[in-house]
């Protein structure tokens, strides 16, 4: 068993009220999972954040509450972030059955030097950043590795049964799956075509950024609702 804990207290104050909790540099939370009932929580954002780092959403986190007298095994589940700062304003964690295989998507490290992209000015394409995989919690691995460096040419590329999986890890990705490739690099005519369709894209962005704002405001609430 790792030693990340988490260290939380059950939380009163629910639905809008809780930015007053956020503005004072605490994180609403909840836990669920198995066959206990919600419990609203709250932490310090920054004890969060810093778990965050470590833990990822594959990695067990022993959840302390205070006024309980043993710790919960769960997983970051869930991280609701603000569209705008980015800066996470509710968090799900999901308590886990130790002797419970669960299906989790792990993500993926790309490692090495490609001779394609180094030596021939290629583009690296990850078709791929997460690996669906069935494990028990205890041996969900933090991430998986894929190593670049068997990609020499264009016509190399790396699929799902060239990843090796840690022992008691099941993969469910389908075996020929791409996850990586190197393309050839763009002419200037491509280059020009990509620079417009960019800037039509950034447009779009802007112009939707006012109704996503709102969208996850009222998931956010609906998150903090006292039936949770």
């Amino acid at each position: 068993m790792n030693n990340l804990i988490i260290k939380t207290k059950k939380r009163e104050i629910l639905g809008k009220k809780v930015k007053s909790l956020r503005n004072q540099g605490f994180l609403p939370a909840v836990v669920y999972g198995g066959k206990n009932e919600n419990i609203s929580l709250v932490l310090p954002f920054s004890d969060f954040e810093a778990i965050l780092k470590k833990a990822g959403e594959t990695t067990l986190v022993q959840l302390e509450i205070e006024g309980e007298t043993k710790p919960r095994n769960v997983l970051i589940y869930d991280v609701l972030r603000d569209p705008i700062s980015s800066r996470t304003i509710h968090v799900d964690f999901y308590q886990v059955n130790m002797d419970e295989k669960i299906i989790k998507k792990i993500p993926l490290a790309f490692t090495g030097k490609s001779a394609a992209v180094d030596d021939l000015g290629g583009v690296l394409v990850k078709a791929m950043q997460e690996l669906e995989v069935r494990a028990l919690p205890a041996d969900l691995p933090h991430e998986m590795t894929v190593d670049i460096s068997r990609i020499a040419t264009f016509k190399d590329n790396i699929l799902v049964r060239d990843l090796i999986a840690p022992s008691g890890v099941e993969v469910l990705e389908n075996p020929e799956t791409p996850v990586a490739s190197v393309l050839p690099p763009r002419s200037d005519e491509e280059l020009a075509t990509l620079t417009e369709e960019v800037a039509e894209k950034v447009e779009k962005v802007k112009a939707e950024t006012e109704e996503k704002v709102a969208e996850r405001a009222k998931e956010a609430e609906a998150k903090e609702a006292p039936a949770a």
